[in-house]
């Protein structure tokens, strides 16, 4: 039998499941609103991130101090205080990374690096620039600023504009440069 009290009882059981779903779809809203403008959404020190696949160590980020901006609409990460990042090939070659600032953009996979960026390949390539550009979904690094390269097998570029290249520098397009290209007389362009 419906009475009057069931009927109040299921009113405010609706209500209140109204209510409780509206707060919480709101939550994101209200935690936005209680950080000051522009302020990060979380903050990390010491911060020694290593990431596995399989079991196997893939990358490893050290950086004294990241701030999480996951909050804003155009979501990044920065690492005001500089970065060091080693990553591993599927040899277990290890490749370094380092610059004094860098940001990292969530939905564009891009990650700019500033002042005294050192990159020190496996195979002995070493970069040194004051920005580079790491293109993480292309696999592909590029600078408009000046750089020094020095490829493994002794050949070495100091560009005055800039590159564009594959993370592995096996694609290297320098736009300006001098230095020294060591060609092998006896190989032919298709390799032979």
């Amino acid at each position: 039998m419906y009475t009057p009290l069931n009927m109040f009882k299921s009113v405010i059981a609706l209500v209140l499941a109204i209510t409780f779903f509206a707060c919480e779809s709101n939550y994101q809203n209200v935690k936005k609103l209680s950080l000051s403008d522009g302020a990060p959404v979380a903050e990390g020190k010491n911060v020694n991130f290593k990431y596995t696949d399989s079991g196997k160590l893939v990358t490893n980020l050290l950086a004294e101090k990241l701030l999480d901006f996951s909050n804003l609409e155009f979501p990044y990460k920065e690492f005001p205080n500089g970065i060091e990042v080693r990553f591993w090939d599927d040899d277990g070659k290890k490749n370094i990374v380092t610059a004094d600032y860098a940001i990292q953009f969530d939905e564009t996979g891009l990650v700019d690096l500033r002042q005294n960026v050192v990159v020190v390949t496996a195979d002995s390539v070493v970069l040194k620039a004051n920005q580079l550009y790491w293109d993480q979904k292309n696999k592909w690094v590029f600078t408009d600023k000046p750089y020094q390269i020095k490829f493994k097998d002794g050949s070495y570029n100091e560009g005055a504009v800039g590159f564009d290249s594959s993370e592995d520098f096996t694609t290297f397009l320098s736009r300006k440069n001098q230095g020294v290209q060591l060609v092998d007389k006896n190989k032919t362009i298709d390799g032979k």
